[in-house]
């Protein structure tokens, strides 16, 4: 299901631990690291959508987290045309996400990354909320960084620290005489 901007919609997920580190999934294969996320099918709604693709990624049901928050509205990200299979070239732009902030209340234990016959991870993390997101391909990182912006108020909704994720600044290099 695409929309008429060649968006697909699908969900994002952010997955606090009591200490407000989030999780981190390896993707199969690969050396990259990221949220768990998801497609929405059609007639599912996003919050439907999130708790099938948690499930299915992570191995979490319901009872095992709380929502904290959800995104306003969509965040989108472009997919490089190289990434874009070729019967898809021209309608397919990326995609349309709700990114949700989940507090897992159950036990570590509870994650099974082999919830399905197809898994997106072979291994997982706790990490720092602020970690540079460096390990994320490249095409998905602002969307990152503006949902982890957007939803770090619900980690401290009583007025705790002011939050926000650290802009990319390239390191200072000294002068060499």
């Amino acid at each position: 299901m695409i929309d008429r901007d060649g968006y697909r919609p699908n969900v994002g997920i952010i997955l606090c631990n009591h200490k407000n580190e989030v999780f981190w999934g390896k993707r199969v294969r690969e050396h990259s690291w990221q949220f768990p996320q998801g497609g929405i099918k059609h007639g599912e709604t996003p919050e439907a959508a999130m708790y099938r693709e948690l499930m299915e990624e992570v191995g979490l049901r319901p009872e095992h987290v709380k929502i904290l928050g959800r995104t306003r509205d969509w965040l989108r990200y472009d997919v490089p045309n190289t990434w874009i299979k070729r019967e898809w070239r021209g309608t397919y732009r990326g995609q349309k996400q709700i990114w949700f902030l989940l507090r897992l209340v159950g036990r570590d234990s509870d994650v099974s990354l082999r919830a399905s016959e197809h898994p997106e991870f072979d291994a997982w993390r706790w990490g720092d909320y602020w970690m540079p997101i460096d390990s994320v391909i490249e095409f998905k990182r602002e969307v990152y960084r503006m949902a982890l912006n957007e939803l770090a108020v619900h980690l401290h909704p009583k007025g705790g620290p002011k939050l926000r994720y650290p802009a990319h600044r390239p390191r200072k290099v000294a002068n060499q005489e």
